[in-house]
């Protein structure tokens, strides 16, 4: 066997079908897309979930609430999580950068600190929001807070 003696199976590759080409071929005339309609047609693409006519489901099933495409989505942090994460990680700056660094969140991530528990640390804090409890624990504990 050879590279020019190579052919595929037998009975493998089929034909494909060629329609249009004239009564003799079987599949002349209409070209096997049947009498009349939009299907018969060149051009013809259906929409998704088209359901020949009848009103499709996504219009059946009843609609509920809203979806905002203002809402900004943070990736909270409390202030006990932000602790227990300054130790483990030995921080003296709670950043967006050192946060990505770590891969403790990702590059879109906006960052919001939140007010549970306590700051035993004085940190400063360079983060996208803050909630008014969050800032005055902070501050308590001798820490700074900038919004990025």
């Amino acid at each position: 066997m050879e590279l020019h003696n190579l052919k595929p199976a037998q009975g493998s590759v089929k034909k494909g079908k060629r329609v249009g080409r004239g009564q003799g071929s079987t599949r002349g005339g209409t070209s096997t897309r049947g009498h009349k309609g939009a299907q018969s047609r060149s051009g013809y693409s259906r929409k998704r979930a088209f359901e020949g006519g009848q009103m499709p489901l996504q219009m059946r099933i009843p609609k509920r609430g809203f979806k905002n495409i203002n809402r900004i989505d943070y990736v909270g942090f409390n202030l006990d999580t932000v602790s227990a994460l300054a130790e483990k990680h030995n921080l003296s700056e709670f950043s967006i950068e050192k946060l990505r660094e770590l891969h403790i969140i990702q590059r879109n991530d906006k960052v919001k600190i939140l007010g549970r528990g306590e700051l035993n640390k004085t940190l400063t804090f360079k983060v996208h929001a803050y909630t008014a409890k969050a800032k005055e624990a902070i501050e308590q504990s001798g820490g700074t807070i900038q919004e990025n």
